[in-house]
Formats: C-alpha cells, sequence, structure tokens
C-alpha cells in the first residue's frame, strides 16, 4: 500500500516522531511513502525509504494529487499547520478535493493519521 506524508513546515518534527512511533505498523503493512519534497527529506534522515515529488510550493501536492487520482496512492496524511496561511492554498485544497472525490482517506492532524494506520493494522 501507498501512502502519502506531508507537513507544513511547523509540522515536519511532528511528521517525523509519528513516523518513528509508528514504524513496527508502516514495516509490518509493507506501506510504501511518498512525500513531498522536504518532508520526504525529513523522513529519510531519520531512516524511512520515501519516493519524493517537489516541493508543496513547486507542485508536490499536485504530483500527489495525480497519484490519487490515478489509484496508486491510498491514504493521505498532511500535517497542516493550522495557525499559518500558506501561498499553494489552493494547490492543498485541491488535493483535498481530490482525496474526496476518490474516497481516499485523509488526515489532517496526528489523531486522526493515528486512527487511519490502527485501522490498517487491526485488519492484518
Amino acid at each position: 500500500m501507498e501512502i502519502a506524508i506531508i507537513a507544513h513546515d511547523r509540522m515536519k518534527a511532528d511528521m517525523v516522531q509519528f513516523l518513528n512511533r509508528n514504524k513496527e505498523i508502516l514495516i509490518h503493512e509493507n506501506i510504501k511513502i511518498i512525500a513531498t519534497g522536504t518532508t520526504g527529506r525529513k523522513a529519510e534522515a531519520a531512516g524511512f525509504r520515501v519516493k519524493k515529488m517537489l516541493s508543496g510550493p513547486m507542485g508536490g501536492d499536485a504530483q500527489i494529487a495525480a497519484r490519487v487520482a490515478e489509484g496508486k496512492t491510498k491514504m493521505v496524511l498532511f500535517f497542516k499547520d493550522p495557525n499559518s496561511s500558506h501561498a499553494h492554498e489552493v494547490d492543498i485544497n485541491m488535493l483535498i478535493r481530490v482525496c474526496d472525490v476518490h474516497n481516499i482517506p485523509l488526515a489532517t492532524n496526528e489523531a486522526t493519521a493515528q486512527m487511519l494506520l490502527e485501522a490498517i493494522a487491526s485488519k492484518s
């Protein structure tokens, strides 16, 4: 299963901590991770194998949305910073819309992301 990880700048450390706490699930379920550029680099530095797309502002969100639309990406974990605005907000909204259109689970915070990963683990 392929999942996408994205995190706004203030949330990148939280994403890496989340991945580390859930490493056993990710390995056991053979989850392939794709990510926007900077988030992917942070996850790689923590020891995860990641296929990196462009950074979010450079089109990485759109690349991930395309993979969702193609049926390749089955889940998106997007740790959004609710206290900041972003110049590429249109791209973010497009990704959220594509997930909704294609009925792909999308977590925008750690609690929901945890529930999604635990749901995957409970099915096996």
